[in-house]
């Protein structure tokens, strides 16, 4: 008798989530989320959909991309809202958001509420990278200076607030990265996490040196009150992460599509 495909999705899902059943799984979800039938996920940015025709341009946060391996793993649609600091923990009390997701810092009094917070397991930092031949070799020397980032990233406005840097901001990490390759900018500031990964590439080794710039916060999924079964399996999603080699994968794979897209919109030299 042949195996139907739905048995062998269901029992693969299983496989993956450590042998945790389905019904396990359905029954984490807040109910609001099975009746409305998506997944709502609180996040900084809500990227909008790919247009045809349009420049594609990976995103400046990895929000977007963790969410829809959720919504994936459970087969459910997602649906993102644009969360604040202000705002997200109203739209999970209103059951509007089923689960947030943010960056908190080591001394955000948030992590006090260990029952709502559950790591990722993404932790990152902002990073200048600039030619290597630059002469800022410290943070106070970006006053004045032109920096890029890219829309929606952590680090927009406390450039210029913390060392009073010029901030240029671009649609898209690709474009900022672009701008400091043709010389529109001195540096450009992303998490340190995917720069690294990004500056093995032997195309950025002219664009190499470093400068960290700020504290490192930890990416995080914040859950309303006394949702006990969603935070078991938001912590076994993360645990299947570090298992798996996800993280790894991602920043190798943002690294090399950003630098595809910065290659393909290059059309003058690298400034010299």
């Amino acid at each position: 008798m042949p195996i139907k495909p739905m048995f062998l999705l269901h029992v693969l899902l299983a496989a993956s989530l450590g042998c945790t059943s389905l019904a396990a799984l359905a029954t984490s979800l807040p109910e609001q989320a099975k009746q409305r039938g998506s997944l709502n996920v609180g996040v900084r940015v809500v990227v909008p959909p790919y247009t045809a025709g349009a420049k594609y341009r990976t995103p400046e946060n990895i929000e977007t991309i963790l969410a829809e391996d959720i919504a994936a793993r459970l087969q459910i649609p997602l649906a993102t809202l644009r969360t604040t600091p202000a705002n997200r923990m109203q739209l999970l009390a209103d059951g509007k958001a089923d689960v947030v997701m943010a960056a908190l810092a080591e001394v955000d009094p948030l992590w006090r509420t260990a029952q709502r917070v559950i790591p990722t397991g993404y932790t990152a930092a902002p990073l200048a990278i600039m030619r290597t031949d630059t002469g800022i070799k410290n943070p106070q020397q970006l006053k004045g200076r032109t920096v890029c980032l890219s829309e929606g990233g952590a680090y927009v406005g406390t450039m210029a607030a913390r060392y009073g840097a010029i901030e240029k901001i671009y649609p898209a990490p690709a474009d900022s990265l672009l701008a400091l390759r043709i010389g529109a900018c001195d540096a450009a500031i992303h998490d340190d996490a995917m720069l690294t990964e990004l500056l093995k590439l032997p195309e950025w080794k002219k664009f190499s040196a470093r400068l960290p710039l700020g504290p490192r916060a930890s990416l995080v999924f914040i859950v309303p009150e006394d949702a006990g079964a969603t935070r078991a399996f938001l912590k076994k999603i993360a645990l299947t992460w570090s298992q798996e080699g996800y993280w790894a994968q991602r920043r190798k794979k943002w690294a090399n599509d950003v630098a595809f897209e910065v290659y393909l919109a290059q059309n003058v030299p690298d400034c010299h």
